[in-house]
């Protein structure tokens, strides 16, 4: 059997009510050389029953015991058969022409391993109006990515032998497993921007996990320790990370003080002084 140019991955908890729009963006895709692979992370509302009412060749449903968005997403990345993995959160969903118009940047860019396309946001129904802080970059962005999750993963396409050589999701995140993985992506490969808007995101619905771990950056933290520690970063590198984990460390002391958490404000210390220490001594 030929194998897809694409794997579309669309993780899924509890989600019916967004996953038939999400899904109905990729069946409508102009490009149709993809399977589409929907991973169920235990759901115990009616999803399985509308996939059931789908007979699309192209779709493959999966099912695992709640383990989380990490794992889902791994066990459907092993289970595909794309050159290419997309991905899809099951709240967003894409343009028509997406697949079809990064298909053409990928065949015009064949030394790259990551593409990402520039989104849309709505929050609550209503468009939102991008900052300048979340600009989509291109190139080598390690740095970008320090500071925060740069690349939308309903927005990026990936090389799926890049998996092999930097690792799946982190099973162990709750949440930032996304800004865990484009670090270790982003430095070692470059990133091509799509500079037009095919992925459309909605936000400010009640499940996302903004809403359940309101700090993030204990996440981040954690990240960026776990790279410094893997010795994958070059000197130049490395020295942007210890800044963004000293720099993310005195956000999250501050609020920690506030709360009077005080073995958090000596933990989050002597991070920073292990770090900084290490810096001066390489």
């Amino acid at each position: 059997m030929q194998k897809p140019f694409y794997s579309i991955i669309i993780p899924t908890y509890n989600r019916k009510i967004f996953l038939k729009k999400a899904v109905a963006s990729v069946l409508a895709q102009s490009l149709e050389d993809f399977e589409l692979i929907i991973i169920d992370d235990g759901s115990t509302d009616s999803t399985r029953s509308f996939i059931d009412s789908l007979s699309d060749p192209r779709l493959k449903y999966i099912r695992q015991e709640h383990q989380g968005v990490s794992a889902a997403r791994n066990n459907a990345i092993k289970a595909s058969r794309g050159c290419f993995i997309a991905f899809l959160d099951s709240d967003d969903w894409f343009k028509p022409q997406k697949l079809k118009i990064t298909h053409q940047y990928i065949l015009k860019h064949p030394d790259y391993r990551i593409f990402h396309t520039e989104e849309i946001w709505y929050r609550n129904g209503i468009l939102l109006a991008q900052k300048a802080i979340h600009r989509k970059p291109d190139g080598y962005v390690f740095e970008q990515s320090l500071k925060l999750c740069c690349i939308s993963i309903s927005a990026a396409a990936v090389k799926k032998e890049l998996f092999d050589a930097i690792g799946l999701f982190d099973e162990t995140m709750p949440a930032c497993e996304d800004y865990d993985f484009w670090l270790r992506a982003t430095a070692r490969y470059p990133v091509k921007l799509i500079p037009e808007a095919l992925t459309l995101k909605k936000g400010g619905h009640l499940d996302q996990l903004s809403k359940r771990y309101p700090c993030m950056d204990k996440f981040r933290i954690y990240a960026i320790k776990k790279i410094l520690d893997s010795a994958a970063l070059a000197p130049e590198q490395r020295k942007a990370a210890v800044r963004e984990l000293a720099r993310k460390c005195l956000i999250y002391i501050k609020g920690a003080e506030k709360r009077y958490k005080h073995k958090e404000i000596e933990y989050y210390k002597d991070i920073i002084s292990t770090y900084n220490t290490q810096e001066e001594y390489d």
